[in-house]
């Protein structure tokens, strides 16, 4: 193994592995160490969103919402079902081999666009220098010209409800539940939190989400937060705001949560498991020696500016390690860019249009601003909605919950931000994310031809409504805000 690199990327995982790629792909002699094990303590790449994160999430919401369809939403159709029953090891298995079969096709993209792919754990060194550590526990110093730092982010824990991997468990744990638990408690009701607690939900558990905020979705445009709760709710999420947890006591194989609520008055709930997701924090530990230069912020993230070149030349950051949200697609593109910029080229990530998305169902997607966010900044603006109860697609399809939100800006017509939720809404945000890149005006969306009957003409409609144009809802008298 040689030890002179054009570029080590220490991590693969979304940021990390297409930034390894890139790069060799302009033919930058690359190397990618990843120290992540699987169970049977084989190294493997993908990082969090292959491994414990994105995919297997997504992998138990499908599966469980098939369940659920099944056994509750076909008669509607006129199919009839019994006896419909969840075989959850074999969910997990199903859920794992996506796992299995993902991660092996990056170790084939390593190899295909040649990517030294190294198993082990990697520390950044003076001088562009990496200390790899492979897992068999020897040590070699590798040099290179550019390190990209890609080591991603793990769970917050907190004291009043330590980890114990068994009835109070992460985001990790609670994907690899093996029954479905009676009782289920979700302390967090943000992204993470609403997506697992939906899984268990509709296999039968019976969901607490114990939020410590007092709004919902703080992120998101207030009206979608505000009809995503409702949503949520009716289909038995418990929901319970201002609730700030202060204890918890594991008893055999339950666990008693004290908690204060939203009237100050202290309670308690006893659940079968308790799942903690109060947010990820960037994983750093053994990254960095002390006179590596690079510097970290006050959340703990690694120093990067909007390029992600941190405060040592020729050292790069990349992904949830560093400032923004934790999004893998943020952090591929920065992988891009990155990889690109060592090759001499000037690529920028735009970081006002940057997809965000809730894989509940139906799914919550934003792009841009919300309208709070634009009236904040005091600038003149129109609104623009639909509701998918009046789409024949989305009733064709019994899938009528939610609305598409469209902002614009009251003088230029310039999309601002588009807010969704309902039917396939991660892939129908996508659209106008594509459309804001090129500038597009709400009226350019509303003259584009789109398919029908198809969901997405509910996007067109929103533009439309914008300007008072929409066909098929009535349109509410225009006024600038």
């Amino acid at each position: 193994m040689s030890d002179k690199y054009d570029v080590i990327v220490i991590g693969s995982g979304p940021a990390g592995y297409v930034a390894a790629i890139r790069a060799a792909q302009l033919g930058l002699k690359t190397a990618c160490i990843e120290k992540w094990r699987n169970a049977e303590g084989k190294g493997v790449n993908g990082g969090t969103c292959l491994n414990v994160g994105c995919i297997p999430s997504k992998a138990l919401l499908d599966s469980s919402y098939k369940y659920h369809e099944a056994k509750d939403d076909l008669a509607v159709h006129g199919i009839t079902t019994e006896g419909v029953k969840i075989d959850v090891p074999s969910m997990i298995g199903r859920k794992a081999q996506i796992v299995k079969q993902l991660t092996g096709g990056i170790a084939g993209l390593f190899k295909a666009n040649g990517v030294a792919s190294l198993m082990g754990s990697g520390k950044l060194l003076a001088g562009r220098k990496v200390e790899f550590t492979d897992n068999d526990g020897a040590v070699q110093v590798l040099d290179a010209e550019n390190v990209i730092l890609a080591s991603g982010s793990v769970p917050v824990d907190i004291p009043v409800a330590p980890v114990d991997g068994d009835v109070i468990v992460n985001s990790t744990g609670a994907l690899e539940f093996d029954a479905v638990p009676e009782r289920l408690g979700v302390i967090g009701a943000g992204v993470i939190g609403l997506e697992l607690g939906s899984v268990w939900s509709r296999l039968g558990s019976k969901v607490v989400c114990l939020e410590a905020m007092d709004s919902f979705l703080g992120m998101m445009d207030k009206m979608i937060a505000k009809e995503t709760k409702k949503i949520l709710t009716k289909q038995g999420l418990d929901i319970r705001l201002s609730c700030r947890v202060t204890g918890s006591e594991v008893k055999g194989k339950e666990v008693t949560v004290t908690f204060v609520d939203a009237d100050g008055k202290e309670q308690q709930e006893t659940f079968d498991k308790l799942i903690v997701c109060v947010g990820r924090r960037p994983y750093t530990e053994g990254l960095l020696a002390g006179d590596s230069g690079v510097t970290l912020d006050e959340r703990g993230s690694i120093y990067a500016n909007d390029i992600c070149s941190t405060s040592t030349p020729g050292v790069w950051a990349i992904g949830d390690v560093v400032r923004g949200p934790m999004l893998a697609h943020k952090g591929s593109e920065e992988g891009v860019m990155v990889a690109e910029r060592i090759a001499g080229q000037k690529p920028l990530v735009n970081y006002d249009i940057i997809p965000n998305v809730i894989y509940t169902h139906p799914e919550v997607a934003a792009v841009g601003r919300t309208e709070e966010q634009v009236k904040a900044d005091g600038e003149p603006y129109n609104v623009g909605m639909f509701p998918f109860a009046a789409s024949g697609r989305a009733m064709a399809a019994n899938e009528t919950a939610g609305l598409v939100k469209m902002i614009a800006h009251a003088e230029t017509d310039r999309v601002l931000g588009c807010h969704i939720v309902g039917p396939s809404a991660a892939d129908l945000v996508q659209q106008v994310a594509i459309a804001m890149e090129f500038g597009s005006t709400a009226e350019d969306i509303g003259m584009t031809v789109f398919g029908h009957p198809t969901l997405s003409e509910a996007v067109k409609e929103a533009a439309l409504a914008v300007n008072g144009h929409a066909i098929h809802v009535a349109n509410k008298r225009k006024r600038k805000k």
